[in-house]
């Protein structure tokens, strides 16, 4: 077995079971093989359990004769601690993962998702907030924002789960640009890229009324995909006064026109602006450029898939923490395909699930 195959293994072995002991029979890692197959419900999962050949059973750790319920996985998942499972996942991922063999700073997108699935007639569907890593598309932390909060208050215990955020970058969009965050971040070591919009209006109108018409473009690039031409171009101005926010030295103003390939005279175009506390010397324009633009790798690596691969927002679990133990799961999944190599997440499922023993090896099962 693998060093990183037996860190995931260990990790799972080591998180909190709500089962009594004369009861824990089954391996976790069991449910993440089947998650990596494409299934997304507790049926589906103990369906595919009941069909693996006895060989695949038996290097799982289960006896062919006595393998988990449904009812054994729903209870069981219901009861786990989707925050922990996420830390212990995102250990193994990152033994895995070889972006941290690069030269550049890490980058760290924080963003929100709600369970649409899990709303009933009584209560609010859940939402949970993660931590992506940029680079890689692996979540790395994610925590759950009652209806007794937001995700303000829970930006601070989200990154706590990450050990050390030294020299990371971290980027947010507007909800998150708030002082309180830019000072734990400070204290952590780590620096930061915000987008900044109407719910900070002072601060808008100061950074729109910046002489941007004097900048030349820093960076322009152009992309075509989905029926569609985006031109992009950065302008960055160092901050010395007249912009009221703790530790920003820069401003960043990054307009986006956008046409359809079949309207070639019909363009729209969209001004933002965000703030940074990377000097000039720290990161080139054409690297903010990239880290601005890979915030939405949460969305494009991570939300996506589990929507249009998953269907998570469908998925109508919703007792105890199971959205949240499913939407971690997912993640784990797409976590180790991604790190394998692998960018066609459906594509992966399927080849999966046509061969029980393909999940067991991209884990390093034996």
């Amino acid at each position: 077995m693998s060093e990183a195959a037996g860190g995931l293994l260990a990790a799972l072995a080591d998180l909190p079971d709500p089962r009594a002991r004369r009861g824990v029979r089954h391996r976790l890692s069991v449910v993440v093989c089947a998650v990596v197959a494409g299934h997304r419900s507790y049926t589906a999962i103990a369906e595919w359990i009941a069909d693996v050949p006895a060989a695949t059973a038996l290097a799982l750790g289960m006896a062919p004769d006595r393998r988990p319920s449904e009812a054994m996985i729903r209870r069981l998942l219901q009861a786990m601690d989707p925050q922990l499972l996420t830390v212990a996942v995102s250990v193994w991922l990152a033994s895995r993962s070889t972006a941290g063999t690069s030269t550049s700073r890490r980058a760290i997108a924080v963003d929100g998702k709600t369970l649409r699935g899990s709303r009933t007639s009584d209560t609010a569907a859940r939402h949970v907030m993660a931590a992506c890593d940029q680079a890689v598309g692996v979540v790395l932390a994610s925590t759950d924002v009652d209806g007794k909060t937001n995700e303000i208050t829970r930006f601070a215990p989200l990154l706590d789960q990450i050990g050390d955020l030294r020299d990371t970058v971290i980027t947010a969009d507007a909800l998150h640009c708030q002082r309180e965050h830019v000072d734990y971040l400070a204290e952590r070591g780590a620096h930061w890229i915000l987008t900044v919009k109407g719910n900070q209006p002072n601060l808008h109108s100061q950074l729109a009324g910046l002489p941007w018409r004097a900048v030349p473009d820093a960076t322009r690039d152009t992309d075509r995909g989905h029926g569609r031409r985006e031109i992009r171009a950065l302008k960055v101005l160092t901050i010395s006064t007249g912009i009221d926010f703790p530790h920003a030295t820069q401003a960043l103003q990054i307009r986006r026109r956008r046409r359809r390939l079949d309207q070639p005279k019909r363009f729209t175009t969209e001004t933002v602006y965000a703030i940074t506390d990377l000097r000039v010397h720290q990161a080139q324009p054409a690297q903010l450029a990239a880290w601005v633009r890979g915030h939405w790798s949460i969305e494009n690596k991570i939300h996506w898939v589990r929507d249009v691969t998953y269907d998570e927002d469908r998925c109508q679990i919703r007792t105890g923490t199971g959205p949240e133990i499913m939407a971690a799961l997912r993640n784990a999944a797409i976590g180790a395909l991604r790190t394998a190599g692998i960018t066609n997440i459906a594509a992966a499922n399927r080849h999966h699930a046509r061969d029980s023993t393909r999940p067991l090896a991209l884990l390093g099962i034996t």
